[in-house]
């Protein structure tokens, strides 16, 4: 039995959305891998082959020299071949070009987020509501910063043009800004001429911009021709001056999340940085699974996967909107990007009308999806409010296989007929 009297030294840490949502179906039963679930609610692409995609890494060899640390900032070998990844898909022709010295790998996502908050300084960091859920405890830890809150209206599609953006830079005295893009969890995408003016007021008005680039390979609005991502390293002038510094690995883009190879690009200085923040916060990555990532950056291994992504989750995409309409759950945008649908659940019987309840309910039918209250991104619970903002979205996946989709919405389509009667 525990005492709460003792470890005082110790605060309550929460749990984030994925986190929490896959603790409570625990409780029920639920298991990584468990066939009679449908997990809704899961923050990892389907990890198996698919239709077109290059054969899946089985094997891992590990070199002697690999027993030993990597080097904080990554093996040189995978630096190199990150940056000569983005100069090909991004850079052709452009005289300003990545090197390895652009590039810091680490250990995941999060850990990558994490080494650039702790090495930001005394300053205003802007970020969007809803976004991320991680971002919440990330702009809380370290105080050097003051994460200033950006709402976004779902009445507008999330829209914040470039005007919005100067005005906030101005208003609010912003030297950095974190946002995904494309957005988790509204689907939402910055592209195209749009992104090249913001880069050009980040460059403009020296403000930092933070680009969590993890979804960049699953746009949905891609222009015809051409391969469908999207980076900010499209539209940098001197990869050394502007201040874009954008965050992605083979979590999502590749489809190997367990790999916990992920990476950091920008200029010099800020690399030297977060290398450093790595030396006392992680100690850095896996050297074997940094040396066996160098050959899926490969183009022609890019382009196949990047294409069986677009295939494959393409229809599952298609397959959740229309399934979710048909169930009265409306959508402020269709997803550009991302493997998420942000769905509104107000117009549903109680207590489905809002998302903890809708997630509680489905619990009981089998299946996990994520409450929207926590992408209302609320650093140290610094904003008071009775109610989040988006208690009334609840965020579903399309990571999982099409027929763990179908069996959710075929659940979630009983328990909203079955409330409908009671009601």
């Amino acid at each position: 039995m525990s005492d709460d009297t003792t470890l005082s030294a110790f605060r309550a840490v929460p749990r984030t959305g994925v986190i929490y949502v896959t603790t409570e179906a625990a409780k029920l039963g639920f298991h990584a891998g468990d066939p009679t679930w449908s997990n809704l609610g899961q923050g990892q692409p389907e990890t198996g082959p698919l239709p077109g995609a290059p054969p899946r890494v089985h094997d891992v060899t590990i070199d002697v020299d690999d027993q030993e640390y990597a080097p904080i900032p990554g093996i040189w070998e995978l630096r190199e071949a990150i940056a000569a990844l983005y100069n090909r898909l991004y850079r052709r022709g452009m005289p300003s070009q990545y090197s390895a010295e652009n590039v810091s790998v680490s250990g995941g996502g999060r850990t990558s987020l994490t080494r650039a908050a702790a090495s930001l300084g005394h300053v205003n960091l802007g970020h969007f509501l809803p976004d991320y859920t991680a971002y919440e405890e990330l702009l809380d830890i370290f105080k050097a910063f003051t994460a200033i809150p950006i709402l976004l209206e779902g009445e507008r599609g999330y829209a914040f043009t470039v005007d919005d953006l100067r005005r906030e830079v101005h208003g609010r005295g912003l030297a950095a800004l974190l946002l995904s893009n494309p957005c988790n969890p509204t689907g939402k995408l910055v592209q195209g001429d749009e992104l090249a003016r913001w880069v050009a007021v980040a460059r403009q008005l020296d403000c930092a911009m933070l680009f969590d680039e993890f979804y960049s390979h699953y746009v949905w609005s891609a222009p015809a021709g051409r391969l469908p991502i999207e980076s900010a390293a499209r539209y940098v002038e001197d990869v050394e001056r502007d201040p874009i510094i954008l965050f992605d690995g083979l979590t999502k883009n590749w489809r190997y999340p367990g790999w916990r190879v992920t990476w950091t690009i920008g200029p010099r200085r800020v690399i030297e940085a977060v290398a450093s923040a790595g030396s006392f916060l992680d100690g850095g990555g896996s050297k074997p699974l940094q040396r066996a990532a160098i050959p899926l950056l490969d183009d022609a291994h890019v382009v196949a996967e990047t294409n069986a992504i677009h295939a494959a989750f393409g229809a599952k995409r298609d397959r959740l909107l229309s399934g979710l309409a048909r169930l009265g759950i409306k959508t402020d945008r269709a997803p550009d990007g991302t493997f998420y649908v942000w769905g509104r659940v107000e117009e549903l019987p109680p207590p489905l009308d809002d998302g903890m309840g809708f997630f509680r309910a489905a619990l009981g039918q089998r299946v996990i999806v994520v409450p929207g209250e926590f992408f209302d991104v609320n650093p140290g619970k610094r904003r008071h409010q009775r109610a989040s903002r988006f208690r009334r979205h609840v965020r579903f996946s399309f990571g999982p296989s099409q027929e763990s989709v179908d069996a959710g919405l075929g659940r979630l389509a009983t328990m909203i007929a079955d409330a409908r009667t009671k009601a």
